[in-house]
């Protein structure tokens, strides 16, 4: 009787034993793949940051663009005015000449 109780004894210590180091091992694996999950997370994270960072300086460089080409319309758009404005003070200045040649002045 008495070995009959060392032994269930000897086999309940082994289980608990056994039963903790189990608990243990899926502990750490559970931490493990926490910080496993972290990481992919962060690695994807970072990943589509810098995705977005080139999206985002190629629409800058193309608002950039599309500034420059404005500003490139704009000057020229003031050439043609004040060529214009050359073209109509000679006309004028010539027919202001006409005009007194014809009248005698």
């Amino acid at each position: 009787m008495k070995k009959m109780l060392v032994a269930i004894a000897a086999v309940a210590f082994v289980m608990g034993a056994g039963v903790y180091s189990f608990a243990e091992d899926m502990s750490n694996m559970g931490h493990d793949m926490a910080n496993e999950m972290k990481g992919e997370m962060k690695h994807d994270m970072d990943a589509k940051k810098g995705e977005m960072k080139g999206k985002s300086d190629a629409m800058k460089a193309k608002t950039d663009a599309m500034r420059s080409s404005k500003d490139a319309m704009k000057d020229e758009m003031k050439a043609k005015k004040d060529a214009m404005k050359g073209d109509m003070k000679a006309t004028k200045d010539s027919m202001k000449g006409g005009m007194k040649d014809a009248m005698g002045y």
